[in-house]
């Protein structure tokens, strides 16, 4: 079996029987391209059934020079996800990768934005150009809903379920879920539907989608960060953000403000309670309002 056999049968898998985004195919993808370039460059000609765990060890150490730990991690996880479904394949009948350890990283806790920060990013966004109002509709979508950008980027306008109060999302793995979504924020996108988006000219393909480009297309992620990126720097925000900034601060102030974590998960789409937990890590006063509560020994 030659590696970019193995590979592509490894993308159909995840695509189809994992159901993972581009964005994810692509990060797998990105794992084994290493792993086959490092033989190139060293002249090893093993296919990925033979492959020893020796020589993966050796691309490991090599890799480690220049990444850091996170990233470490992240690349044997890819590979070992790699050579487990060459397994569960029958292709081969161990996993390399079992006696290789990952490095000990820390949990990494997320920035977040206070509120008056949000408002201010909101504020600096010049309303006198069509953009803004879409721009405006974007970030408070972003916090008023906790949305990743991805699922930002592919709302449609069949998913505004505005009288019920909900926007369907289509989440990891086109994993769907219903999100509240405030009074305040659907004033917002309708102004930018009615005033702005009617006005495009907009191209076969994406009639259904919510914000477009001046072109009349599907923005990009990249599109999402750079307006954000720009915001931040017309307020001389000290902070490093992105669009997934305002997800985390949607989390941490639904927490600050007593929401149980179990309703916050759902809104996040997290599969697990334990990736929704790092909100509580983030806000130490939390844990104290616990004790102070619900303690006996107060």
């Amino acid at each position: 079996m030659k590696w970019e056999h193995a590979l592509k049968d490894y993308q159909l898998y995840l695509k189809i029987e994992r159901g993972l985004s581009k964005n994810s195919l692509d990060n797998y993808s990105r794992d084994i391209r290493k792993l086959i370039a490092y033989l190139e460059v060293h002249n090893i000609s093993i296919s990925p059934i033979d492959i020893s765990a020796e020589t993966i060890q050796d691309f490991v150490y090599e890799a480690a020079k220049s990444i850091n730990a996170r990233s470490q991690a992240r690349l044997i996880s890819g590979l070992r996800s790699f050579f487990s479904y060459l397994v569960f394949e029958d292709y081969r009948d161990s996993n390399p990768l079992e006696l290789i350890e990952s490095p000990k990283i820390g949990r990494k806790l997320p920035d977040t934005l206070e509120e008056y920060e949000i408002d201010q990013l909101i504020a600096a966004i010049d309303l006198s150009k069509p953009e803004g109002e879409r721009n405006r509709a974007i970030l408070e979508t972003l916090y008023g809903c906790g949305l990743r950008v991805s699922e930002l980027t592919n709302l449609k306008l069949s998913d505004l379920f505005f009288d019920e109060g909900f926007i369907k999302v289509s989440g990891k793995g086109n994993k769907e879920r219903f999100v509240p979504i405030v009074p305040s924020t659907q004033k917002y996108i309708n102004i930018y539907v009615i005033e702005v988006r009617s006005h495009l000219n907009i191209q076969s393909g994406f009639e259904d989608t919510l914000f477009l480009n001046r072109r009349g297309k599907q923005l990009t992620r990249a599109m999402i960060f750079t307006i954000v990126k720009q915001l931040a720097e017309k307020i001389g925000l000290k902070k490093s953000i992105s669009p997934h900034t305002f997800r985390h601060s949607f989390a941490t102030h639904l927490l600050q403000n007593d929401a149980d974590l179990r309703s916050i998960q759902l809104m996040l789409g997290h599969e697990s309670i334990t990736t929704t937990e790092i909100y509580v890590h983030l806000d130490k006063s939390y844990l104290t309002e616990v004790i102070n509560k619900y303690h006996p020994r107060k």
